[in-house]
Parts: C-alpha cells; sequence; structure tokens
C-alpha cells in the first residue's frame, strides 16, 4: 500500500542532469523530478538532448543548428561523425566508435561544467552516461551517479569496440562507478552485473529500480491474444531479427517506436505509440533481447510498462532475474506460438494478468524512488537549509 508523500523537514536542492528523449530514458528523470517536487525539495531538471544545438528545443531550424560555442561545435561535429561513421559503415561501427563516444563524453563534461552552477545545489544527480563526467566537477555537492545500464559491456556487445577498446572504456567507467558518492543503476541485476563483471567495490551503490504507474484501467481478455511491442524496434540489443521472425510466426503482433525498422523485416510497424494506453487493446507484452551476458542478466523498461497495465509479458527463456518480474511467461523461438496460444484460455490469461498487476503495484514509482528520499533525509553530509 502506497503512503501519502510527507513534506521533507528540510527541503535539500537537486539538480537531475539528463537527456529527455522519446523513450525511456525520459521517463525515469521526470518521475525523479515529480516525487522530489512533492517532498518539499527543490529540484531541477537539465535536459541535456540538444546540448551541441543553438535551440535546445527541437524546432524546423534551431535544434537542428549547431551552437556557436567552440565546444559545443565541436560537440555537434562529433556527433555529425557519428552518424555519418558508424551507423552504417561496419568498419567505422567497430573502430572508431571508440573514440567518437569518448570526445562526445569529454566534450559534454567540459561544456557542463562551465554552464552548471553544480555546488548551489546539495546533490547532483546524473541520469545519462554521456554526461557523467561532469559529477566529478562537483565541488561542494555530493553525486549520484543513475546509470541505466553498465555502459562499455552495453556497446562492446552491440560490435562498436574492439577488445582493447572496451578494456579502456570499461576503466573509464568504473572510475565514475568508484568516484561518486552514490551509485545505482536502473534495475538491481545490473547492479549485481557491474559487481560481479567490472569488479567495482559496491561500497556506494543503493537501489533505485525503474518503476511505474499502475493504469487504473487494466487491459481485458480476448481472443485470439493480441501481442504489442513497444520501444525501440533498430537497436541490436533488442534483436531486431528475432521480433521479425516471432512475428512471421503469430500474425497478432503490433510494433509500436522507432526509428521506423527496414522494411524487409516484415513488422506490423504502427509508428510511435499517442500514449501508453494503447496497451490496454492488447492481452500480452512482448520483450525481446540479445544472449550476450549483459542482455541475460538485463531488464527492459516496457517490461515494467506492460506490467502496469495488467499484461503479462513475453520474455526470452535466456533472460535471468525474472523473479523479480511476475506475471511473465517464458519463451524460446521454438515454442513462442504455443506460449501465445496458451494465454487464449481465460481462466490462466487472467491469473497471470492479477500477477502481472501486482507486480506493477510494488514497482510503483514512489515506492522504487523511496531510496532517494531516504537518501535526502539521513545523509548527514547533505546540509540542511
Amino acid at each position: 500500500m502506497t503512503t501519502a508523500p510527507t513534506k521533507a523537514r528540510a527541503g535539500k536542492r537537486v539538480l537531475v542532469i539528463c537527456q529527455l528523449d522519446a523513450f525511456a530514458n525520459g521517463v525515469k528523470p521526470a518521475e525523479i523530478e515529480r516525487f522530489l517536487r512533492e517532498r518539499g525539495h527543490d529540484a531541477h531538471l537539465v535536459d541535456t538532448y540538444h546540448l551541441s544545438r543553438w535551440a535546445r528545443a527541437p524546432g524546423p531550424l534551431g535544434g537542428r543548428l549547431p551552437a556557436l560555442s567552440p565546444r559545443k561545435f565541436a560537440l555537434y561535429a562529433t556527433e555529425a561523425a557519428s552518424a555519418v561513421l558508424t551507423r552504417r559503415w561496419d568498419f567505422g561501427r567497430r573502430h572508431l566508435s571508440y573514440y567518437l563516444l569518448v570526445a562526445d563524453h569529454r566534450l559534454r563534461r567540459g561544456i557542463l561544467k562551465r554552464s552548471l552552477p553544480l555546488d548551489d545545489f546539495d546533490l547532483v544527480i546524473c541520469e545519462t552516461v554521456y554526461d557523467a563526467g561532469v559529477l566529478a566537477c562537483a565541488g561542494s555537492a555530493r553525486t549520484l551517479y543513475d546509470a541505466p545500464a553498465p555502459w562499455a559491456d552495453e556497446v562492446f556487445f552491440d560490435g562498436r569496440l574492439s577488445a582493447r577498446q572496451h578494456a579502456k572504456l570499461r576503466r573509464l567507467e568504473t572510475g565514475i562507478f568508484e568516484s561518486v558518492d552514490h551509485l545505482a543503476l536502473h534495475w538491481e541485476s545490473y547492479a549485481r552485473y557491474a559487481v560481479e563483471r567490472y569488479g567495482i567495490s559496491g561500497r556506494n551503490l543503493m537501489p533505485l529500480n525503474f518503476g511505474c504507474t499502475p493504469a487504473k484501467q487494466r487491459a481485458e481478455f480476448a481472443g485470439p491474444p493480441r501481442v504489442v511491442y513497444l520501444g525501440n524496434v533498430s537497436a541490436g540489443f533488442n534483436d531486431p531479427s528475432l521480433l521479425a521472425r516471432l512475428s512471421a510466426q503469430y500474425p497478432h503482433i503490433d510494433v509500436f517506436g522507432g526509428p521506423p525498422p527496414d522494411p524487409a523485416l516484415g513488422l506490423n510497424y504502427l509508428g510511435y505509440a499517442p500514449s501508453l494506453d494503447v496497451l490496454r487493446n492488447y492481452q500480452l507484452g512482448l520483450v525481446t533481447c540479445s544472449k550476450d551476458p549483459l542482455r541475460r542478466d538485463g531488464f527492459s523498461s516496457k517490461h515494467v510498462q506492460y506490467l502496469s497495465y495488467g499484461l503479462p509479458v513475453l520474455v526470452p527463456s535466456w533472460r535471468r532475474h525474472l523473479d523479480l518480474l511476475r506475471g511473465s511467461v517464458v519463451y524460446t523461438e521454438e515454442t513462442f506460438r504455443s506460449a501465445v496460444e496458451g494465454m487464449n484460455d481465460e481462466r490462466r490469461w487472467r491469473a497471470a494478468s492479477d500477477e502481472a498487476y501486482a507486480q506493477a503495484e510494488r514497482l510503483r514509482w514512489d515506492e522504487t524512488l523511496r531510496p532517494l528520499e531516504q537518501l535526502l533525509s539521513r545523509d548527514p553530509d547533505l546540509p540542511e537549509d
């Protein structure tokens, strides 16, 4: 049961550095801001998604042109080079991504260090790896790096690094992990992965799981079951080819997200979802992912979004730690169709749906973000107002 928010005895000033994209990266920062403000803290979001641009908001012109600042222009050039050299050119993707990623990281650190009054805040939170370097520039402010996932391994398993570059990027990321006052990852299995695979100390780790807002109107049973896929449809870690093969097996799969997928995949692509309420029209949510060690131990934000509408979630059998996400239905490529058709039984579907919605209730944002309030209330190094 969720308790009503109480106003903090002494509100803190909190800066949240983030990139508000059209996917899950834009969700958690906004929830953090809401959560903190409801508890009497002075929380401010800084969106760096258009940091290199003339105008921070997208538009017909300003959001596309580079900023006049030399550093921001250099960042713009780095982003353009990355788009040209690493998206479609296999050699560039494999051998040049590292240099462009590191250049982007360093330029962002320099720009944000000069433009943000970090020490005017009691706590600085960073929600994106690309800007995390600026946390080392905070003086009196405490720092929290809330990492979406272990970055170096994510890039490596996506085929964008050599083994040597992977080791160097891991050292850079490990340095960030160890240097901040507080460290969290968007899902607890990622935190375990970082301790086990990166060998970090874990001394500064705190839980801060991704959450959801359970829908007031849940999905309803219907047959045959309609399946929805929500999210990025081009990222390698989501395995678009697997999504295509599953869609060929079962005709009632609708795909929402972006960017528009390769037509050769043959997906029933419906563009960006107008809102999460489209999930009410389906009976099952679908997660696909690659089989590398990171994604086996990983997490998909779409998973909890499905749960929030009471959708049982189809999850690959190679994904571990599903005890943390009740309401999941495991499949392999060979068993996928039978797993879906098994949910054509109303009693079985309703039992799975109730389990999914109960899990969503346990993952309400006000519950998953509670450690953040505890941090602000109890950390003796955070000054009182």
